[in-house]
C-alpha cells in the first residue's frame, strides 16, 4: 500500500487533475436541465455570455487564453459585471462554471414527493399564489472534468427555490416563526415503521403531552441559512445518482450568493472566496475549506471512524514522514483535539500514511484531494485502493449573512466572487485596488464598470504571455487556473430592481 500512495503523491500533489498519461474522465449530460448538456466531453460557457461558435472555440483556446465578458446589451442583473478565462492547459477545458439568476418561488401548496424536475419552469403561474423572489449569483470550480459544475450551474439554484417554498408565508411575516408546520396529510404509523393502532388505543391530543418552557428563538434569517444548506444536501444527493447512472464524473467547489429580502447570503463549499468592498474596507464573505483549514474535523473522522482509513492511514500529523528505523524514538506531532505540536514515542501505527498530507496549496487528503467541502466526488477514491474519500468531503457550505439595510452604500460598493484561480496570485487588498481604481474611471452610472473591473481582475491575475509563462505586473508567475470572477454592486441608482 504505501508504494501505492508514494506514486499516488507523486501524480497527484501537484494538482486536482488526472494523473499525466492517465484516460481523462468523461463528462456526460448533466441530467434534464435547461439546455443541452456537454455530452463526450463537449466544451460549454454559461449561457449568459451568449458566445457564438467562434467565440466558444476562441474562448477554449488554452494558449491566447482570451477574457470573456458578457455583452453589454445583455447585462446581468443589477449591471452584475462578471469575466473568465480558460486555465493555461492544466485541463482539458474549462472546468469553471457560472450562473445568475432571478428566481420565483411559489408558496408550496401540496406535499411535494420524489425528486425535483429539472425542467420546472423557476416560476410556477398560478393565480392567487403568494410568491417570493430572490436573485442569485454561483461559481462552480469542477475538478477531475466539468460534469459536476456544470450539473450545479444548472440545478443549484432550483434547489433552494424548492427549500425556500414551505417559507414564503414565514418570511413575509415579521411575528417568529411556528415551531411546528401545519400538513394536510398525516403519516399513518404503518408509515413510521410501526404497527397501526389497535382498537383499544388512543393516540394523545396535542395538549395531554407534556409542554416545555424553554424554547429556542429561531430566527428567519436562521431559516433561510437552514434552506440554502439543504439545497446544497439535495444537490450533492442528485449528482450522487446522476454519477451512478450517466458517468458524471468528479466533483466542484460551490460559491453561491442570494439575495433575499434585504440580506445577502452567500454560501460556500470549497477554495473558492468571497469578499465586500465598501467605503475601502474589505469584509471577508467566505472562508477557504482545505485540509489545512479543515485538518482537526477530518482527524477527528478518522479517530472516530479509523474503518474510513482503510487500516493503511492514521489520522494523526507529523511534521514529516517517518521512517522505520524511527520507532521508538520521540517525534512532533499533534491530533484532533490540539493546535500546538507535542511529542509523543513512535509506534508502528505512525509509520502508516498520513490522513492529510503536504502543506498549503499542495496539501491532500489521503493524498488525492486538496479541497475538503463541496459537490460530487462520491465515486472518488484513493488511488489504486477501494479507500473512499467521500465521507471526508463535506457538502454542507459555511453561510455568511450581510445585511444591505443596515449601511447606507455608494455605487463603488461590491460583494467579488472568484474562484481559486483569482485569490491563488491576487490578495484580497489588490482585488480592492484593482476595483477601486477601475471605478474611479467610470461614472457611477455607467452599467458596463462592473463588467470592466471583472475584465481586469482575470486580466491581471491571468497575467501576460512571456517567454517563461504567464507573468504578473511583478514578473512572477500568473494563475495558470481557470478564473471565474463576479463584481456584484451593492448599492447605486436601479442596482435593486
Amino acid at each position: 500500500m504505501l508504494g501505492r500512495v508514494r506514486s499516488a503523491v507523486a501524480q497527484l500533489v501537484g494538482a486536482l487533475g488526472p494523473a499525466p498519461g492517465a484516460q481523462p474522465p468523461r463528462d456526460s449530460p448533466p441530467g434534464p436541465g435547461p439546455g443541452p448538456g456537454p455530452a463526450g466531453g463537449a466544451f460549454c460557457r454559461p449561457a449568459f455570455l451568449q458566445l457564438t461558435s467562434e467565440e466558444l472555440q476562441r474562448a477554449d483556446d488554452h494558449a491566447g487564453r482570451a477574457v470573456q465578458s458578457p455583452r453589454e446589451s445583455r447585462r446581468l442583473p443589477w449591471s452584475t459585471g462578471y469575466a473568465e478565462v480558460i486555465n493555461a492547459g492544466k485541463s482539458q477545458h474549462n472546468e469553471d462554471q457560472a450562473c445568475c439568476e432571478v428566481v420565483v418561488v411559489g408558496r408550496r401548496c401540496s406535499p411535494q414527493r420524489g425528486s425535483l424536475a429539472p425542467q420546472e419552469s423557476a416560476v410556477e403561474a398560478e393565480e392567487g399564489r403568494t410568491e417570493l423572489g430572490f436573485h442569485y449569483w454561483g461559481l462552480f470550480d469542477g475538478h477531475a472534468g466539468s460534469g459536476a459544475a456544470v450539473l450545479a450551474s444548472r440545478l443549484l439554484h432550483c434547489h433552494i427555490r424548492d427549500q425556500l417554498r414551505d417559507l414564503v408565508d414565514i418570511l413575509q411575516d415579521s411575528s417568529p416563526p411556528p415551531i411546528c408546520l401545519q400538513s394536510d396529510w398525516r403519516v399513518l404509523p404503518a408509515e413510521r415503521g410501526q404497527a397501526p393502532l389497535s382498537e383499544k388505543e388512543v393516540e394523545l391530543p396535542n395538549d395531554a403531552l407534556p409542554r416545555f418552557h424553554l424554547e429556542k428563538a429561531v430566527s428567519h434569517e436562521s431559516l433561510v441559512i437552514g434552506a440554502i444548506e439543504n439545497a446544497f444536501r439535495r444537490m450533492d444527493k442528485e449528482m450522487e445518482w446522476e454519477q451512478t447512472t450517466q458517468l458524471v464524473a468528479g466533483g466542484c467547489c460551490a460559491l453561491a450568493a442570494v439575495y433575499l429580502l434585504g440580506k445577502f447570503y452567500v454560501a460556500n463549499a470549497g477554495d473558492s472566496r468571497a469578499i465586500i468592498i465598501r467605503n475601502g474596507e474589505i469584509i471577508p464573505m467566505s472562508r477557504e475549506f482545505t485540509p489545512e483549514t479543515e485538518r482537526q474535523r477530518l482527524q477527528l473522522l478518522g479517530f472516530l471512524r479509523p474503518e474510513l482509513l482503510g487500516n493503511e492511514f492514521t489520522h494523526l500529523e507529523f511534521p514529516r514522514r517517518i521512517q522505520h528505523k524511527e520507532l521508538g524514538k520521540k517525534m512532533l506531532y499533534r491530533d484532533q483535539n490540539m493546535n500546538g505540536w507535542a511529542y509523543k514515542r513512535i509506534v508502528e501505527d505512525d509509520l502508516k500514511f498520513p490522513l492529510i498530507y503536504g502543506e498549503g496549496k499542495k496539501a491532500r487528503v489521503m493524498a488525492t484531494i486538496g479541497v475538503t467541502r463541496g459537490l460530487g466526488d462520491h465515486d472518488l477514491k484513493v488511488y489504486n485502493s477501494n479507500i473512499h474519500i467521500k465521507p471526508f468531503l463535506s457538502c454542507v457550505p459555511e453561510v455568511r449573512v450581510y445585511d444591505l439595510t443596515q449601511y447606507e452604500h455608494c455605487p463603488d460598493d461590491v460583494l467579488v466572487l472568484g474562484t481559486d484561480g483569482l485569490w491563488d496570485v491576487t490578495s484580497d487588498r489588490e482585488v480592492a485596488n484593482v476595483v477601486t481604481e477601475v471605478l474611479m474611471d467610470y461614472e457611477p452610472n455607467d452599467p458596463c464598470r462592473y463588467t470592466v473591473a471583472a475584465h481586469e481582475l482575470v486580466v491581471r491575475s491571468r497575467g501576460v504571455l512571456k517567454e517563461r509563462g504567464w507573468r504578473l505586473a511583478n514578473n512572477k508567475l500568473g494563475s495558470g487556473d481557470d478564473i471565474s470572477v463576479f463584481v456584484i454592486p451593492l448599492g447605486g441608482p436601479g442596482n435593486y430592481t
